[in-house]
């Protein structure tokens, strides 16, 4: 099957997990994807193939001979997507040699160029885009179909010769559970890489520490016409919360190593609400600092309107990962070279987000991200370069080779 007509399947497929579900995955339809996958891998012939009941699903390209002993490499891609917005009735469009002008999504929504100057970079190139109403999905189910596409070609080709491959697809990444059950020794690799990555050439190998902050606000509602020295507006102390947070300590206004809070949610009415951020920095010492803020500041407004009307859960999401895969150069080094191989000049720089690898990482698994092709993720502007998905495949069957080597 060719990448794109594998991509534009699976794409069809909602994924979306929910930050609000127990259950793991999160969603039910996360499973169609999943199962999909397992049997497309039986079907082209790889062995080992597994689902587990937390819908970890693994495959085997075996060893060519006289390869055995080759360090065993994997390939990682999540199924789910954002739920940031829609992933239900995706309906992508194509563009074949993209002239470089704006991208009209629909009647009311069009993608221009200078709102996304970097769309000029892929003149030439076929680009895949939303209708304007949904997200695509390109994160990550172009990685999900670079991966399939190049384990299909691997196998087809037994004259490229490589060390035992496996390959992994997980749920639930989009909300920060994508690896909670993942068995690394299940896994059986001794490096992987997740393709999970947007721009071509991108490799990282640092990311973000991740929190994230959710404050609970108990009002007192009283009819408005008596409310004064009476009413606490749950929705007020929540904005005033929002407030004392660092104006300039927001994504908007951040880039590179800068770190940020990013309020991701507000729910409420006068009497309860609820907001919801994401923390993040690359450095631990400032990852810590707003942690702490945090706290300061939700601990001022209960010295203000009482203790029990805020209340904070704040939890660690994952770590920055640049000191478990920096002992493993060779891990990086591969990736460079297959790269250049590949006619990809590597783009090494830190990455504003965390992939499943950073965890991985903490588990024993050197795991660093390399580009999937995607652009502006989680919304309706989201677009893929197909050229890209296509140099991204052939990166993945020039690691096989040259781990081997």
């Amino acid at each position: 099957m060719e990448l794109k007509e594998r991509f534009l399947k699976y794409v069809a497929i909602d994924t979306q997990s929910s930050e609000e579900s127990e259950t793991f995955p999160s969603t039910e339809k996360q499973w169609t994807l999943l199962r999909l996958l397992v049997e497309e891998m039986k079907a082209l012939g790889l062995t080992e193939v597994s689902i587990d009941k937390y819908g970890y699903a693994m495959g085997t390209i075996p060893a060519s001979e006289g390869c055995g002993d080759a360090p065993v490499i994997g390939f990682l891609a999540h199924v789910d997507t954002s739920p940031d917005m829609s992933g239900e009735n995706v309906r992508p469009r194509i563009i074949d040699n993209y002239d470089g002008s704006d991208i009209v999504l629909n009647n009311a929504l069009t993608m221009r160029v200078a709102n996304f100057p970097e769309l000029k970079n892929f003149v030439g190139h076929t680009l895949i885009h939303t209708d304007g109403t949904t997200l695509l999905g390109a994160d990550d189910k172009a990685g999900v179909a670079e991966i399939m596409t190049a384990a299909e070609y691997l196998l087809a080709h037994p004259e490229i010769r490589h060390g035992k491959i496996r390959i992994g697809f997980t749920p639930d990444e989009e909300i920060g559970r994508g690896v909670d059950f993942f068995d690394v020794k299940a896994f059986g690799a001794d490096f992987a890489y997740t393709m999970d990555g947007g721009y071509e050439g991108e490799l990282e190998y640092e990311n973000f520490n991740a929190a994230s902050a959710k404050i609970a606000i108990q009002g007192r509602n009283v009819h408005p016409g008596y409310a004064k020295n009476k009413m606490i507006n749950a929705i007020e102390v929540a904005c005033e919360l929002n407030s004392l947070i660092p104006a300039t300590e927001r994504p908007q206004y951040t880039e590179g190593y800068e770190g940020f809070y990013h309020c991701v949610g507000l729910n409420g009415t006068v009497e309860h609400a609820t907001i919801s951020y994401i923390i993040r920095d690359h450095d631990a010492d400032k990852f810590e600092q707003k942690k702490v803020w945090m706290w300061s500041v939700v601990d001022l407004l209960k010295k203000k309107y009482g203790e029990q009307v805020l209340t904070l859960t704040l939890k660690d999401q994952y770590y920055n990962m640049r000191k478990m895969v920096e002992p493993h150069p060779q891990v990086i080094e591969l990736a460079k070279k297959a790269m250049t191989e590949a006619g990809v000049a590597p783009i090494v720089r830190p990455i504003r987000g965390g992939t499943d690898g950073a965890r991985l990482s903490f588990m024993g698994l050197p795991c660093p991200n390399i580009f999937a092709g995607g652009m502006n993720f989680h919304g309706k502007f989201e677009y893929c370069s197909l050229d890209s998905m296509q140099r991204a495949m052939q990166v993945i069957v020039n690691l096989a080779r040259l781990w081997a080597e």
